[in-house]
């Protein structure tokens, strides 16, 4: 069935779905017009939705599912725990080890704790920061996505009519954000290591912490440059500000995280995504000394920690499986697999013609409608045709078998072959081709969708 059909399953679902929730979901990024695309079942790459239409994922839950849908050992893992209790007041032995296995892989991670979600590990990470420093201020980079935390949504995006200041403004993303937040955040711009060390030198007496992803999706998913990264270190070394390296996407990278391939030790780290196995999960680790601010064994506790779902034992047996198959060999393979992807990408988009590129690192790739120079979130951000091209890039693709977000972000999973991967350039080009065709004549042309 092509999408957008208004006969469709997922039409008639997403009707439904708009009488009781908000706008029909409860989750804004999967939101499309007219209607979002209702799955069905998911096995290894691939998802049916209830329409009967099949599509190689490069979605996999927005980067959290290393091993695709459904993966056979994580569902033994998780069917032979639920005959033992989903959840307790209690700890199990699963914590422990999870723990345990992410300590062993992050250097910079001497203690840890369980969330259940990136955004709860961010918030928890923020918290631990002014606890230890005794200081309310963080900084973070401009356009860069750490959750649905108010601080960390400050200049989520930034409008381009304030782009010709002289340093990034806070600007709030979400409409009654109270300006003690926005006076509370310092935004820098990423991978401009000058502009950054003087926001930050004239603000770091007030700092409790600088935020930071090595490869942040929403600025582009471009790689931090070694002087940026240098520079973040040294300031906030200096003076005593705690670096926290946001790793909830990054930590794909590779066995031992983005950290360990750019070279720099965080002084709190934010997880999530893959280590959940497909479950909820969030983390937050680090430092020890920094960690005791969430000790519940001091007459006071300097940062109280609690959360009713935290470290439970399914999302627990799930992330030690998933993580437990992936050594540090199968991250190679895994990640020569994603380099064969975006070199495969940009000779489609090549042969095309049209003026496109794709950034990425590890198994991560994002397409850009666009040949400028892509740096940061400025740069990276699409605007008039761009935002029209991937709009069509994405209604192309899902009607010839793939699912891509609508910003052009991919991430591969386990179950894929090179096969895949060419198949997706391939549509790419096909895709690319169109688009020019259709800013000629006017129209676009989408093909029927593939069935498996």
């Amino acid at each position: 069935m092509q999408y957008p059909d208004p006969r469709s399953t997922s039409a008639a679902l997403y009707k439904r779905a708009q009488s009781v929730m908000p706008g029909g979901n409860s989750r804004t990024t999967v939101y499309q017009s007219p209607y979002p695309i209702y799955a069905e079942s998911g096995t290894g790459c691939w998802v049916r939705d209830v329409d009967g239409t099949e599509r190689i994922d490069f979605v996999n839950n927005y980067t959290s599912l290393l091993h695709g849908h459904a993966d056979p050992r994580v569902n033994a893992a998780v069917t032979s725990q639920l005959a033992r209790g989903t959840c307790f007041s209690f700890p199990t032995e699963l914590e422990i080890q999870l723990a345990e296995l992410l300590s062993s892989r992050l250097a910079s991670v001497e203690a840890l704790r369980f969330t259940n979600s990136g955004s709860e590990a961010v918030m928890m990470a923020v918290k631990a920061a002014r606890a230890y420093t005794n200081r309310a201020k963080i900084a973070k980079c401009e356009g860069a996505y750490h959750g649905s935390y108010d601080y960390v949504e400050v200049s989520l995006e930034t409008p381009r009519n304030l782009w010709n200041r002289d340093a990034p403004q806070s600007i709030a993303y979400s409409k009654g954000t109270p300006q003690g937040v926005l006076d509370d955040v310092i935004v820098i711009p990423f991978n401009d290591a000058a502009s950054a060390e003087r926001i930050l030198l004239a603000h770091a007496h007030e700092l409790a912490a600088v935020l930071f992803d090595p490869v942040p999706n929403r600025a582009g998913l471009v790689q931090a440059e070694p002087a940026f990264v240098r520079t973040l270190r040294d300031i906030t070394a200096r003076h005593g500000i705690v670096l926290i390296a946001d790793e909830v996407i990054t930590f794909r990278l590779g066995f031992r995280g983005a950290q360990h391939e750019f070279g720099f030790a965080a002084d709190l780290t934010t997880l999530g995504k893959i280590i959940g196995g497909g479950f909820p999960i969030g983390a937050v680790g680090g430092r020890r000394d920094i960690m005791s601010v969430f000790d519940p064994t001091v007459a006071k506790t300097a940062a109280p920690h609690g959360g009713t779902f935290n470290a439970n034992p399914i999302s627990m047996v799930a992330g030690l499986t998933a993580l437990e198959m992936m050594t540090p060999e199968r991250f190679d393979e895994f990640n020569a697999l994603g380099e064969r992807t975006r070199i495969a990408l940009r000779e489609a988009i090549a042969r095309s013609g049209f003026p496109a590129q794709v950034t990425g690192a590890g198994s991560l790739f994002r397409i850009h409608m666009t040949d400028r120079e892509i740096s940061d979130y400025r740069s990276s951000n699409p605007a008039g045709e761009e935002k029209a091209g991937l709009a069509f890039l994405n209604r192309f693709l899902l009607n010839h078998g793939f699912a891509l977000t609508p910003t052009g972000l991919g991430a591969l999973s386990t179950p894929m072959t090179e096969r895949d991967v060419d198949s997706l350039a391939t549509a790419v080009e096909g895709a690319m081709r169109a688009w020019s065709s259709s800013q000629s004549s006017g129209e676009a042309r989408l093909a029927n969708p593939v069935h498996r």
